[in-house]
């Protein structure tokens, strides 16, 4: 990831954007200004995401926060698979329909957030593939002020639960923007303890937190074939960064050792559910231990990395296994420090949960202090977000 000044003159959240399938379609990415009075280039922002999401990678969907800075990208030429979200009251403003219409001939998916309080100019309505209708201003049952909401697919913005997904989904959305991780363990279906599709893994943590011979290993991997091919295929992508392919378990033992390959293990485990309602929590969890990881990039601390990237990981795995964090760390061997942070959100590793709270829930201010409490600028973590963006996609 480049050291672009931009990176200091921005302050990026991102959420995911999920279809009725349970899969995520695209990242938001929400760009707020460090100051008011800051003007940001917009060309070197759309040239610092390209590192991120070439032209020809996954989409993204833009929630500028800046009316200057969104008219300048108007003019700046983002990429096609940059979908761009325009505020209502931007796009019923006749000084903005030729820059609208040059995002559409252009390719660029185009997203009104917020209903409309007066119809939209005729020419820009076609433009708009989608609406954007936060849960709290969810007024279906009300008459629609203008209609547009009503004729074109809407996206529900604001989903932070199982329950709030699903009646948005019920209410027609075609997708929604949030990430559905903080139900209870109660609210959700209780299965008993850890999942069939998941015991194997544990099974196979437990055993190389112990350092068990390769053939031991190897007899539990085959006890679910498709965990060899996912393991073998996360070890071999790009996020990783090998120069020779791994072709066997045993080869990924003998070349990484132990505690590397617990990392990659306990990456499979949080995304070794079948349940496709666990999809957005996977995706989540994968984020949260590159980000984590990220975060600590700085520190020189290569077991402290190591820890927080299982920890992210991790911190969702109550939730995929139905399990309570006390109970389910008593069948899988993490560190102390990892276990004070997951069973009690106490301890050293807290801080970085912060961070991740707040860039997951899009809030300037709570990155800010969150940045603050690690004694990290907003620059340093704007840039070990992006390199774990990239770093999901590679692996993606």
């Amino acid at each position: 990831m480049s050291e672009h000044p931009i990176l200091g003159q921005v302050v990026l959240g991102y959420s995911p954007m999920i279809d009725r399938s349970r899969a995520v379609m695209a990242t938001r990415l929400t760009v707020f200004p460090a100051r008011p009075d800051l003007k940001v280039n917009a060309s070197a922002l759309l040239e610092t995401l390209s590192e991120v999401w070439p032209a020809n990678g996954g989409k993204v969907s833009l929630n500028i926060v800046s009316e200057s800075l969104l008219e300048d990208l108007m003019d700046a030429k983002p990429a096609a698979n940059l979908m761009i979200e325009v505020p209502a009251f931007m796009a019923r403003e006749p000084a903005h329909v030729a820059g609208l219409l040059k995002l559409y001939g252009a390719g660029n998916t185009l997203l009104l957030k917020g209903r409309p309080s007066q119809p939209l100019p005729r020419e820009v309505l076609p433009c708009f593939k989608y609406s954007i209708i936060d849960l709290s201003d969810e007024r279906r049952g009300d008459a629609a002020p203008s209609g547009v909401s009503r004729t074109i697919p809407h996206v529900q913005s604001g989903v932070r639960t199982f329950p709030e997904m699903e009646a948005s989904f019920q209410r027609g959305a075609f997708a929604v923007l949030g990430w559905p991780v903080d139900d209870t363990i109660q609210t959700l279906e209780r299965s008993g303890g850890a999942r069939p599709d998941m015991q194997v893994i544990v099974e196979l943590i437990r055993r190389v937190d112990n350092q068990e011979p390769a053939d031991r290993l190897e007899a539990t991997l085959r006890l679910d074939p498709t965990l060899a091919f996912k393991l073998m295929r996360y070890i071999n992508s790009p996020a990783f960064g090998l120069r020779v392919e791994i072709s066997s378990f045993r080869h990924a033992l003998m070349l990484l050792g132990y505690q590397r390959l617990k990392r990659w293990l306990a990456l499979l485990l949080a995304s070794a559910s079948k349940d496709a309602n666990m999809k957005p929590v996977m995706y989540a969890a994968v984020r949260r231990g590159l980000l984590m990881e990220e975060l600590a990039r700085g520190s020189g601390d290569e077991e402290m990395r190591s820890e927080l990237f299982i920890c992210g990981v991790f911190s969702l795995l109550d939730r995929m296994m139905q399990t309570p964090f006390k109970e389910l760390l008593k069948s899988i061997p993490v560190p102390d420090r990892v276990q004070q942070a997951l069973v009690d959100r106490a301890g050293p590793y807290r801080p970085y949960f912060d961070v991740v709270d707040a860039v997951e829930m899009e809030s300037l201010f709570d990155i800010r202090a969150a940045a603050d409490a690690l004694l990290m600028s907003e620059a340093e973590i704007n840039r070990a977000e992006l390199r774990a963006l990239a770093a999901a996609a590679q692996l993606d």
